[in-house]
């Protein structure tokens, strides 16, 4: 949290009360409204770290830590009324966070602008493409927490394909099938550096191939560095079939970040 931020304090404070009121003694509940409260604090200090790392002043930091606070807050309710993540399966959960956050008037403590950057950035942040038509620092703030949200979730997913053969959890799997099966169009959407559309998901192994895709859809050249310094690329390959398939797009991934990063 940024220091003596009477506002940002202000909004971490609501942020907890808000999701403890989802807490539940139903263990799989609570262990999927836990699961979003710390990605979103993750998500905080991945927003602050690349946001200093492009040299952002202290109030659009401030502006970054607010959005990625509520990004996600959505979640919650989606969650409680579904027992799914999976937004084709409940809603968007982008706009139940928008209703969440219209509805309670947290954000009246930002100016006008302010608010409109916040919930532009919360309704971008899980679109296959940040519109065209927003305004530079709109698309700033909304291309921040697009990087942040995935860096975080790929921390999150890594994490739990090695740990998975210990406790399983159906809900970050999205209930897709667990097959050795994979769609080749995820794999042609790599080699053609395309992002994936969700859409088209049908096995577990699609959805691996998905987060792949994701360093398409990356804004900013610290975030290709955290990318390579982590090994996300090997560590999702190394949870995939050892096919020609999958030996193709690894190569064509680790060329991707390379050429990415010799750019800077």
């Amino acid at each position: 949290m940024i220091e003596n931020n009477v506002d940002t304090a202000f909004f971490h404070s609501w942020f907890r009360n808000y999701v403890k009121s989802f807490y539940t003694e139903d263990p799989k509940i609570q262990q999927n409204i836990r699961l979003k409260e710390e990605h979103t604090l993750r998500v905080c200090k991945e927003i602050l770290r690349l946001g200093k790392a492009l040299n952002l002043n202290k109030n659009a930091l401030r502006l970054a830590e607010t959005i990625a606070l509520f990004h996600d807050i959505g979640r919650f309710e989606q969650f409680k009324t579904y027992g799914t993540f999976n937004d084709r399966m409940s809603e968007n959960h982008a706009t139940l966070g928008l209703k969440v956050l219209k509805a309670t008037n947290i954000l009246s403590r930002l100016t006008k602008t302010e608010q409109t950057i916040v919930y532009n950035a919360i309704e971008d942040h899980n679109v296959r493409k940040v519109p065209d038509n927003a305004d530079e620092i709109s698309e700033q703030h909304s291309k921040l927490i697009r990087d942040a949200d995935k860096l975080d979730i790929w921390y999150v997913v890594t994490n739990y394909y090695t740990e998975r053969h210990r406790h399983r959890n159906p809900a970050l799997e999205l209930e897709l099938p667990d097959t050795p099966e994979y769609s080749l169009c995820f794999i042609d959407d790599i080699l053609n550096n395309r992002v994936s559309n969700s859409h088209y998901l049908k096995t577990f192994n699609d959805m691996k191939l998905l987060q792949l895709g994701w360093i398409f859809d990356i804004n900013f050249t610290p975030t290709f560095l955290y990318i390579q310094e982590r090994r996300i690329i090997e560590k999702i390959i190394t949870a995939l079939p050892d096919t020609d398939d999958i030996r193709k797009i690894h190569n064509h991934l680790k060329k991707y970040l390379e050429n990415r990063i010799s750019e800077l």
